[in-house]
């Protein structure tokens, strides 16, 4: 089975990259392909979130390919020598229909993405990318919702 890992460069595609690691069988999977889309005319610049700090460049020197080629080599790390073969994609155009694309192209039975990775508020339930990667995936599709945070307790007096 073919894998889409989607990444937006985001710690929550990570985490769900990784979640897919902690249960899946790497016998049954045969290749894993992690991609993230750049929208050509964004005024956004794509999420660096996942670099490492030392090699962090500022957002104004890296270009949004070069943000999307790091986030998709760091989450390609998370399956290095796990068993599928990893492949590593960057595209172009609407992050939605880029994931469903690939998801048809490389007969994918499996599309992982995180919910509401770039969103306004990390409390966004799913996020509008992978409210329509699910809705029109050719495939199943594992939205990866973050953790909610902890609570700080009450200082007691």
């Amino acid at each position: 089975m073919h894998v889409i890992v989607a990444t937006d460069g985001s710690k929550q595609s990570l985490a769900a990259a990784k979640h897919l690691k902690s249960f899946a069988d790497p016998a049954r999977i045969t290749d894993i392909s992690v991609v993230a889309v750049i929208r050509p005319l964004a005024a956004v610049a794509f999420a660096d979130e996942l670099s490492v700090s030392e090699h962090k460049a500022s957002w104004e020197s890296l270009s949004f390919r070069e943000a999307a080629e790091n986030a998709v080599s760091t989450i390609a790390q998370v399956f290095q020598g796990w068993g599928p073969k990893v492949h590593q994609r960057v595209r172009s155009g609407s992050p939605a229909n880029e994931i469903i694309k690939a998801a048809k192209q490389y007969d994918a039975g499996l599309v992982v993405v995180a919910a509401g990775g770039r969103g306004l508020s990390e409390s966004v339930l799913v996020g509008s990318t992978a409210q329509r990667v699910q809705h029109y995936a050719p495939c199943p599709v594992m939205v990866v919702r973050p953790r909610p945070r902890a609570k700080k307790k009450a200082a007691k007096s």
